[in-house]
């Protein structure tokens, strides 16, 4: 692991990344030397005397399934990687990793590459915390060894979780399309439901090209909520994200793209 910088709580990421390596037994990490010697601005160490530097993580979605290290090291070249952990659920890559950096600043470099392209998928970049990060961690070690599912541990509401309480309006926003995808396609995703071109939304981006987005108005709640079966399914070679959405969300998005 390489790492330059230190934070004040005990912790810095060249050992949390050491130890995260070892606890999982997945052998010597990609990042063998720095990642970061073209990184044009090296920044002092911090100077904070109430509180310590922000911990300079952030979280990815959107990632392909076939994503690497190697993949994401490209995608914030230049910067100076520590760790990057993968995010599994019930033994399958969800789309998601963090990403923790040398420096805190790193991450406001690292935020400008929101909403652009890895392969031929955009990817989101988020802000994220230690310990979200921790929290990770310690899954990917208990799913490593085999420990139980923790069903009586408390934790967080988790991104899934948080999709299976939102409230629906009969509105699903869909992530991760073709940018070759018509409407066609999407009915055919949805064949178990009753929809028209009329009730599909293929959002545009200024320049009128495909953002990999859509909208889709169900005949009813109950049908959006029905249609979440479909999280993650693939249509074509690409696996395709739900989110519930609304009216006002939708409009907003399609008359963004005009």
């Amino acid at each position: 692991m390489f790492y330059r910088g230190r934070y004040p709580d005990g912790g810095d990421g060249r050992e949390m990344g050491a130890k995260r390596q070892r606890l999982v037994d997945q052998g010597p990490s990609f990042y063998g030397t720095s990642t970061g010697s073209s990184f044009m601005y090296n920044p002092p160490p911090y100077g904070y005397v109430a509180q310590p530097p922000p911990f300079p993580v952030v979280r990815l979605r959107g990632l392909p399934f076939d994503c690497t290290e190697t993949d994401v090291a490209e995608f914030f070249h230049g910067l100076d990687i520590v760790d990057v952990l993968f995010v599994h659920r019930g033994g399958k890559f969800s789309g998601e990793a963090f990403c923790v950096f040398g420096y805190p600043l790193q991450v406001d470099f690292a935020l400008q590459k929101n909403r652009q392209n890895m392969g031929r998928r955009y990817v989101e970049v988020f802000r994220s915390k230690r310990q979200d990060y921790y929290k990770a961690i310690a899954n990917e070690v208990s799913d490593a060894h085999g420990g139980s599912p923790r069903r009586n541990a408390p934790r967080a509401k988790s991104y899934d979780e948080g999709k299976d309480s939102a409230e629906h309006t009969g509105v699903l926003r869909l992530r991760g399309l073709p940018f070759s995808a018509g409407k066609d396609d999407i009915m055919d995703f949805f064949k178990d439901f009753m929809l028209s071109e009329d009730s599909i939304h293929i959002t545009m981006n200024s320049e009128g090209r495909p953002t990999g987005e859509a909208f889709v108005e169900f005949a009813s709640a109950e049908d959006s909520k029905a249609a979440m079966a479909k999280d993650r399914m693939t249509l074509g070679s690409r696996y395709i994200e739900l989110f519930p959405s609304s009216m006002e969300e939708m409009e907003e998005a399609v008359t963004r793209g005009r």
